[in-house]
C-alpha cells in the first residue's frame, strides 16, 4: 500500500477537488449519508474532521466505526448510526457539509429519492454545502432504457434511478440552494454516467 493510500484511502476523486479548493476545512463538521464502508472517510478523520456516517448496513457502519477508533478516537461511536438516508436521526442544521457517494441511484423509486435528497437537505446547515455523485442520463440519453418512476436499464445490463440535468438544476432551485459548480458528468465507455452535483444552502 503506497503512502498516498494510507493518508487518502480511496477517496472519490471529485471529493478530493473540493478539499483542493478549500470547500470543506477541519472545522467542518462532516456527514457522510450512505458511507458504505467508509472509502471517503479515510482522511477526514485522519486530518481530525468532525465525522458522522449513517447508512443503513449494519455491518458497514461496524466497519467505519473500527475505523475511526483507530484513526480518530475522539470521536464517540454514536457519531455512526444504522439507519437509511431517508430517516436520520441527526439533528436540522446538524452539519456543515453532507456527502453522497454513489448513494442516490439506488433509490426504488420517485418518492425515496426525493426523501433522501429532503433529508440531507435538513440535516445541513444554511450555508452549508452538500456533494453528491450519482448515475444520470446526461449525454446517454439514447441509450437509457426507462423502466418508470425514475428507473432506468442501463447498457451494463444493470438498473439505476437516473437523473437528467433538468431534475438536478430545478432541485437546487427548488431547495433554496445554488450550484458552486456547473453540472461535471463523466460518461463511462457508453456504459453508463456519473454526474457530480454540488450545491451551496442559502444562508437566508
Amino acid at each position: 500500500m503506497s503512502d498516498l493510500d494510507v493518508q487518502f484511502g480511496q477517496i472519490d476523486i471529485y471529493l478530493f477537488d473540493q478539499l483542493l479548493r478549500g470547500r470543506i476545512t477541519p472545522a467542518m463538521r462532516v456527514l457522510d449519508a450512505g458511507c458504505g464502508g467508509g472509502r471517503n472517510l479515510v482522511y477526514l478523520l485522519q486530518a481530525g474532521y468532525d465525522v458522522s456516517a449513517t447508512d443503513a448496513d449494519a455491518s458497514a457502519i461496524d466497519a467505519v466505526r473500527r475505523m475511526a477508533s483507530m484513526l480518530a478516537p475522539h470521536l464517540p461511536a454514536n457519531n455512526f448510526r444504522v439507519e437509511p438516508v431517508e430517516q436520520m436521526s441527526f439533528a436540522d442544521s446538524y452539519a456543515d457539509v453532507v456527502l453522497s457517494s454513489a448513494v442516490l441511484h439506488f433509490s426504488r423509486n420517485h418518492r425515496q429519492f426525493d426523501a433522501m435528497v429532503q433529508e440531507m437537505w435538513r440535516v445541513l446547515k444554511p450555508g452549508g454545502l452538500l456533494f453528491c455523485r450519482l448515475a444520470s442520463v446526461i449525454g446517454m440519453e439514447a441509450r437509457m432504457q426507462p423502466l418508470g418512476d425514475g428507473r432506468f436499464l442501463m447498457p451494463d445490463g444493470s438498473e439505476r434511478y437516473l437523473v437528467d440535468e433538468e431534475r438536478l438544476v430545478g432541485l437546487t432551485r427548488a431547495l433554496g440552494g445554488r450550484l458552486l459548480d456547473p453540472l461535471k458528468t463523466t460518461v463511462v465507455q457508453n456504459q453508463r454516467s456519473m454526474t457530480t452535483w454540488v450545491v451551496r444552502k442559502n444562508a437566508g
